[in-house]
């Protein structure tokens, strides 16, 4: 099987945490064509001690239909035999898991590729907002945008 239609598409965006291991025999159970397995978890960061946590919201309905459309180009371009992408939302202490990204692939750098293609545009295109809630009890603001999130984005373009 080289990608497309049959190809595995998983997406959930929940409040409670996941199991990296638990969706990763999920995702291939059964599929021996399967050559490479890429893994990407994001954690949150203290950011130097000055975070206490970081709170996301998503737009309902519209955030999975968004990462969903992500995973399907992602399939398509790079043949994967399948794609998990998990996010979560509510509040994160430090250290506590926020999205992550399976990519299943024949060869290791469709994987790797797929993987990567899913973060950068999940970063930049999926409707997801980030409040920090900082460690001194200060009001923490909403995240901006970044500009390197957009440019890791535009390199698929080319």
């Amino acid at each position: 099987m080289a990608g497309g239609a049959h190809s595995p598409v998983v997406v959930r965006i929940q409040r409670n945490d996941f199991d990296v291991a638990a969706e990763t025999a999920a995702l291939t159970a059964g599929r021996t064509s399967i050559g490479a397995i890429v893994t990407f978890t994001g954690l949150c960061r203290d950011e130097n001690g000055a975070l206490a946590a970081l709170e996301l919201e998503h737009y309902p309905g519209m955030a999975e239909a968004e990462i969903r459309r992500i995973c399907d180009a992602a399939v398509e371009r790079f043949a994967l035999q399948g794609i998990a992408a998990i996010h979560r939302f509510g509040r994160m202490a430090p250290g506590e898991t926020i999205v992550l990204v399976i990519a299943t692939a024949p060869h290791r750098q469709a994987a790797f590729d797929g993987a990567s293609f899913v973060m950068d545009y999940l970063k930049t295109s999926a409707p997801f907002w980030k409040k920090e809630h900082r460690a001194d009890g200060s009001a923490g603001g909403w995240v901006e945008a970044k500009d390197a999130d957009d440019r890791a984005r535009e390199k698929w373009k080319r």
